[in-house]
C-alpha cells in the first residue's frame, strides 16, 4: 500500500516528510508502545503505529529501518522528536483514530502485520 492511500485511508494529517512519501510503499504495520517489542519483532519497512509520542519512537523506527511512524489518537511529537526525525527522512503522521482502528483498517484493506506479536 502506498503511504498516500494510507494517509488518506485513516484520514491521517502529515507532520513531518510529505516529500519523502511519494511512491513509498509501505509493505507492512506493526502497533505498539512498548519500542522493545518494536525492535525485537518488527519487520524492515513496516509503519510503526504508535501512541507513543517521545523521542524513543523516532530512535526505533530509525534503528528498525521502518517506512514511517503513525501516532494514534491524535497524538503529536513534540518539537525534538521531530527535529530527530527530520534528519532521518522519516514521514511521520497523526490520526484521531484508536489503535485498534488503524489496525482493523488497514488490515481490512489487505496491509499485512509486520512482524510477531
Amino acid at each position: 500500500m502506498l503511504m498516500q492511500e494510507l494517509v488518506d485511508l485513516l484520514n491521517c494529517q502529515v507532520i513531518l516528510g510529505s516529500e519523502f512519501m511519494e511512491g513509498l510503499e509501505v509493505t507492512a504495520c506493526f502497533a505498539a508502545d512498548l519500542m522493545s517489542d518494536v525492535l525485537a519483532f518488527s519487520h524492515p519497512g513496516s509503519l510503526l503505529i504508535t501512541g507513543l509520542a517521545s523521542i524513543q519512537s523516532a530512535h526505533t523506527a530509525d534503528v528498525a529501518d521502518l517506512a514511517g511512524i503513525l501516532f494514534v489518537d491524535g497524538k503529536t511529537p513534540a518539537e525534538p522528536v521531530i527535529a530527530l526525525v527530520r534528519t532521518q527522512r522519516i514521514p511521520l503522521l497523526t490520526t484521531e483514530l484508536s489503535m485498534p482502528d488503524v489496525c482493523g483498517r488497514l488490515q481490512a484493506n489487505g496491509l499485512e502485520p509486520g512482524g510477531r506479536p
